[in-house]
């Protein structure tokens, strides 16, 4: 049976370098044509997951995607992407330019198989634990500590929550050697630790903890962990806030045999990448898309089909999707004040600055941690543990305790307390196309 397996994979890959040889990728990068975007065109033969490969590159630049249109039907695909960097300016830097030709030109890796190149980078120089489970306040510092009392040092991570879950992925290496920690009864220890952690209290809800040496795409694994774990899933008293919610609407467009997706709502970086992944996820295939983020608030359309070949079937499919695409929305959202802490890395750091936070009533409801070159880069939105406005007073004491310039606030405790707070007893962690002939915008050749 695995032999066989392994065959029919050798089969696809022979098949796709062969497609590749007779029609390799293309690439053009104009600077010219729009006054305010650099226009990323690319053009390639089609395969199942291609679109996400795309947007993957161009996300994990951080560059901001302002319009993008889509066209996948038949045996080719074609994406133009008008992009800006950070601050809204086109991209110049040759080195960026340069990489993206290669990253999705003829001598990349573009067309091997996405489920094994994208995004992902050798892991041998750490050991990498998911952990997934119920969220509640100093969760994150818990888990840290037992990381550095097992001597182990997070070198990266990113922490996501939503809907009463918590998911993280966490890079750490051995206290002594600052390699991947390779023992197994002190992986099996990490794993016993960690997940009674997440267990907590909560016994109705599982808990997970899963330590690898594999290669993995934090944020791609992130959503696959949460929808995994029915994230999307509400309970019948969280009906008040729906007005709060992405606008997603599911139609059929019966002549075409599609079904249309139309998403309306507020912008933020890597939210084309949120809904791709999601839809990839879910086994469908965007044919025809059209995004438009160039104001505040960001509109996307997608005409899709399941890979099967048929569109959204019943009424419960169609919740289904409109309810993993608003997760897939919300899960990045950053709620609470953003504080930003750089200093140089020691073992145990992630431990003592959450430890802090968890002291002083403040949870943690997103982080990113990485480490370069020595230094401690981290990203923490934090918000009063019972739901209440963070105190101007406390987020002094904390900068005092960690040090004043180690630790920086963006944004203000007054710009948090003008927005919607959660329940004292909700915790957090630590349409259609306004033209039918837009299927035809193939033909259309003014992108900006």
């Amino acid at each position: 049976m695995d032999t066989t397996m392994s065959f029919s994979q050798n089969m696809d890959d022979e098949y796709e370098k062969f497609i590749r040889r007779m029609n390799p990728p293309r690439v053009v990068i104009d600077n010219e044509s729009c006054k305010n975007a650099t226009v990323i065109q690319v053009d390639s033969a089609n395969k199942y997951g291609i679109l996400l490969e795309v947007v993957q590159v161009l996300t994990d630049l951080n560059l901001i995607v302002t319009k993008a249109y889509i066209c996948s039907d038949g045996g080719w695909f074609m994406d133009v992407f008008n992009v800006t960097d950070q601050e809204g300016s086109k991209i110049i830097d040759d080195g960026i330019l340069e990489f993206i030709e290669k990253s999705l030109g003829p001598d990349s890796c573009f067309a091997s198989s996405m489920r094994r190149s994208v995004g992902v980078k050798s892991s041998v120089d750490h050991s990498s634990i998911e952990l997934i489970g119920s969220d509640r306040p100093g969760l994150l510092s818990e888990v840290s500590a037992v990381l550095t009392h097992l001597k182990c040092n997070v070198v990266n991570a990113e922490v996501w929550t939503h809907n009463s879950r918590a998911a993280a992925v966490m890079q750490v290496t051995d206290e002594e050697t600052g390699a991947a920690i390779t023992d197994t009864e002190r992986l099996s220890m990490i794993k016993k630790l960690l997940c009674n952690v997440l267990k907590g209290s909560n016994k109705s809800r599982e808990a997970k903890t899963v330590v690898s040496h594999g290669v993995t795409h934090t944020e791609r694994r992130l959503h696959q962990m949460m929808f995994a774990d029915r994230d999307y899933e509400r309970g019948s008293d969280e009906g008040l806030d729906e007005r709060e919610r992405p606008d997603v609407n599911v139609v059929n467009w019966h002549d075409k045999d599609y079904s249309v997706i139309t998403i309306r709502c507020k912008d933020r970086p890597k939210l084309l990448f949120d809904i791709i992944c999601t839809l990839t996820d879910m086994q469908y295939v965007v044919f025809h898309g059209s995004v438009d983020a160039e104001g505040p608030e960001a509109h996307q359309e997608y005409c899709i089909r399941h890979v099967d070949g048929s569109p959204v079937k019943s009424d419960a499919e169609r919740q289904r999707v409109v309810q993993c695409l608003q997760a897939a929305i919300e899960r990045r959202v950053s709620e609470g004040l953003k504080l930003e802490l750089c200093t140089t890395d020691r073992v145990g750091l992630l431990s003592d600055v959450t430890r802090i936070f968890r002291e002083n009533s403040l949870t943690v409801t997103r982080a990113e941690v990485t480490t370069r070159t020595g230094k401690a880069v981290n990203t923490f939105y934090v918000r009063d543990a019972s739901g209440y406005p963070v105190d101007a007073k406390i987020i002094d004491s904390i900068r005092q305790a960690i040090g004043q310039t180690i630790l920086q606030v963006k944004g203000t405790p007054e710009e948090l307390n003008q927005a919607p707070q959660e329940s004292p007893t909700k915790f957090l962690f630590g349409g259609l196309f306004k033209s039918r002939s837009f299927v035809n915008f193939g033909l259309v050749r003014s992108y900006s």
